[in-house]
């Protein structure tokens, strides 16, 4: 069972509709996705709304999706109630656009995204140690991203996950078609970033326990908090 937690659509800047990216994730092997749609505080009610439409239209589609969000270049002081407020509008999943090497985020948006609650922290980029010791803490997943150039410091978050204990996720970062890869390139690039075959294994294990989470209702309503 393969779970994307981490699919753009056209709601934001995704080239495929959200009915076309949960065929071409299940096309792919997904059984589950989140569609994580960048916002901020202006979009943040518009990609919410439009997202819950396309999960429950997704009902048809053979493959199970869920609601969350992906805030992007949020200053870090306004994480926390902006986070808060996409939970009150109804995201399943709340994940914060990390410091990246290929664009400018606001410097400290990594460590404002743990404390705040964050469930998973999308391509950190250059993390430290004190970082990742506290996602492992707060029990904030972090990505081992598939997508181009988001996926240069794939390594160094294994290797700090390792060390600290935190819970890993692989996830496509899908904006198009092509970014939807097969289980063993996508088994490939997790030990091509240093996984063993037991810690890929485990990712998966976090990603179907999530889905779990998702539908008993746990995650979602204070997921910083389980």
């Amino acid at each position: 069972m393969i779970v994307d937690c981490n699919v753009h659509t056209s709601v934001s800047d995704g080239r495929l509709t959200p009915s076309e990216a949960a065929a071409r994730a299940r096309a792919a092997g997904c059984r589950a996705v989140i569609f994580t749609d960048h916002a901020d505080a202006a979009t943040l009610e518009r990609v919410v709304s439009e997202l819950t439409r396309a999960a429950r239209d997704s009902l048809f589609a053979d493959v199970d999706v869920f609601v969350g969000v992906e805030l992007t270049f949020v200053p870090p002081p306004l994480l926390p109630e902006t986070i808060a407020r996409a939970r009150e509008l109804g995201a399943r999943f709340v994940v914060v656009h990390g410091e990246t090497l290929l664009d400018p985020v606001p410097r400290g948006a990594n460590l404002a995204a743990i404390e705040s609650g964050a469930d998973m922290l999308a391509h950190p980029g250059l993390l430290s140690h004190e970082e990742a010791a506290l996602a492992a803490e707060r029990g904030v997943y972090l990505e081992l991203s598939l997508r181009a150039g988001h996926c240069l410091t794939n390594g160094l978050i294994a290797a700090l996950a390792r060390q600290h204990g935190a819970k890993l996720l692989v996830n496509s970062g899908a904006h198009d078609s092509g970014d939807f890869l097969p289980a063993e390139l996508r088994r490939a690039a997790a030990l091509g970033a240093g996984l063993t075959q037991e810690e890929y294994e485990q990712t998966r294990a976090n990603a179907r326990e999530l889905v779990g989470r998702m539908l008993s209702g746990v995650l979602g309503q204070n997921a910083s908090s389980t």
